[in-house]
């Protein structure tokens, strides 16, 4: 198999990987091009802004009602005294109202940032909400909701418990193996911990505080349990580095055993919900990839050779661990099976071309592989990694690296186009329909060590394709013929009625019937006697 050498509309550079604020760190299109660090830095920016315009929105409103009753009651001071206790009881329930809109467009304190150091003022008006927040949904529930609708505690609470219990909920099996696994990885963790000794204790202490607060966070959005996971990963790195003084390279061990035990516990309510599109995006890509069979190595110039056995087992190796990811529950796990595919693949290119592989080598082998593979819930994956993973292992070292690098696959092959396999529009579009396949490589260009078998597989699959063109055509010529017939057929019935009504038919009635020969003659008896037959002697 010859291999091309040229580039044909796949290229990324190196520096297109990095965060694109320049910060040096791996970026990723699911946080726009930047990094986990830069994109919360981002985020809280954003957040804070709308925080503001949102406070002095219900500024300005309060402002507007002050004045609007101010300006009413001046134009009402000589009216009788016996309506000043209704205007009291008025004006409170106005300035109720407003400052339950005040609190609402007030956002909550949670979605705060944690390192930025805030005003006083400020803190103390978050502080305010986080207390008055039961006050403030009691307050719009008795605005907007009759009287007779409104629910004790105690009632919405056994609501709550209900919807729980309803939701749906996974098989008895399946439910027995995550039980044990989750027992099992807490007995490791336990056991890894003990070489910690004070510290161990905090730890396990902070993990379990985390674990309930998020079990009374169920409500919240994906994104914003995100941030509190991000959150804890982030507070205690920089206690086990400043209050506990443990070394950088049991930071990161502790890191990783930390993050495999609270994700073995969230895993079932933080990946895929249902509150987002993750499952609607995996069947689009799962469509698209199955839409893109007929691609070939040689269009992505994908130089891996897997005529070679030992690069054959490589793809097929890569093909599993890509498949594997959706098996693991913890996000350190799933980048584990991302790392092994790389590798893998990585060797297969070495292996072809007998030299180290490159970058630009990389990316076309990893789409072909994905393309290949059709990993399942693939969106869902990198959208749980990107959420829940522990952020420094995304921003550098290989695992960041390949990560990035699927997320540049996957977003290649959505918007995977004709030019980019350098390739007509018609054909593109005949091959995305199924109309026709791309043709098959000819025998000639197989190198003599290729087996006969394989030059007899690729001949007669070339003989395939051509039958099936010719199939193609009379079956349009066929349908082409039954057009010709059925407007044939409409044509002689339209001339037939033009003539039969143009030229209508007539019916004359019955002529008198003709008088026998042998019947008597009555009208003339003159005639000469019959003719008699006469006898002559001969």
């Amino acid at each position: 198999m010859n291999l091309k050498s040229e580039r044909r509309g796949i290229h990324v550079d190196q520096s297109e990987l990095l965060c694109k604020k320049g910060c040096g760190y791996y970026g990723n299109p699911a946080w726009q091009g930047f990094c986990s660090k830069c994109w919360r830095e981002e985020y809280h920016k954003a957040r804070q802004k709308q925080i503001q315009e949102d406070w002095e929105l219900a500024e300005r409103l309060q402002r507007e009602e002050e004045e609007a009753y101010a300006s009413s009651q001046s134009t009402q001071g000589a009216q009788s005294l016996t309506f000043s206790k209704f205007e009291e009881k008025k004006t409170n329930e106005k300035t109720r109202k407003v400052t339950t809109v005040k609190k609402f467009f007030t956002a909550s304190s949670r979605t705060g940032a944690k390192k930025v150091a805030q005003e006083k003022i400020v803190k103390q008006g978050q502080l305010g909400r986080e207390r008055n927040a039961d006050n403030i949904l009691r307050d719009l529930k008795e605005i907007f909701t009759p009287s007779w609708e409104l629910a004790s505690p105690t009632e919405v609470l056994a609501g709550k418990l209900k919807e729980i219990q309803e939701a749906k909920a996974p098989s008895p099996s399946i439910n027995r193996q995550a039980s044990i696994e989750t027992d099992r990885v807490s007995k490791e963790f336990i056991e890894f911990l003990k070489t910690y000794h004070k510290p161990g204790q905090d730890i396990y202490k902070q993990c379990k505080l985390f674990l309930d607060t998020m079990n009374h966070k169920r409500d919240l959005s994906i994104e914003e349990q995100s941030e509190c996971a991000q959150d804890f990963y982030q507070n205690v790195a920089e206690k086990l580095q400043t209050r506990w003084k443990v070394p950088p390279e049991k930071v990161e061990k502790a890191m990783d055993q930390i993050e495999k035990y609270i994700m073995t516990r969230q895993y079932k309510y933080v990946f895929c919900p249902e509150t987002t599109d993750d499952e609607k995006k995996d069947l689009a890509v799962q469509k698209r990839i199955r839409a893109l069979h007929w691609v070939t190595p040689q269009m992505l110039c994908v130089p891996v050779n897997e005529e070679i056995p030992e690069v054959s087992d490589m793809v097929v190796k890569a093909i599993t661990d890509i498949i594997e990811m959706d098996s693991k529950r913890v996000p350190r796990d799933k980048l584990a099976c991302i790392t092994k595919c790389s590798k893998h693949i990585f060797n297969a290119i070495k292996i072809t071309k007998n030299e180290p592989a490159s970058a630009d080598d990389f990316l076309p082998t990893l789409i072909y592989i994905v393309l290949k593979g059709n990993p399942p819930r693939l969106q869902s994956n990198i959208q749980y990694i990107t959420r829940f993973c522990n952020p420094s292992r995304l921003m550098t070292g290989e695992d960041g690296y390949y990560f990035t690098n699927l997320c540049c696959a996957v977003a290649f092959i959505e918007k995977l186009d004709a030019q980019s396999l350098n390739l007509s529009q018609e054909d593109f579009d005949r091959f995305m329909t199924g109309q026709t396949s791309p043709k098959k490589q000819e025998p000639d260009s197989f190198s003599p060590d290729v087996c006969l078998g394989v030059k007899q597989m690729y001949k007669n699959l070339d003989l395939l394709s051509q039958l099936n063109e010719r199939q193609e055509r009379i079956v349009n010529e066929a349908k082409k013929l039954e057009k010709d017939l059925i407007d044939w057929t409409d044509g002689i019935t339209k001339e037939v009625q033009d003539i039969v009504e143009k030229y209508p038919l007539e019916i004359k009635p019955k002529n008198q019937a003709l008088a026998a020969i042998d019947s008597e003659n009555v009208e003339n008896d003159k005639l000469p006697p019959p003719l008699q037959p006469q006898v002559y002697a001969g």
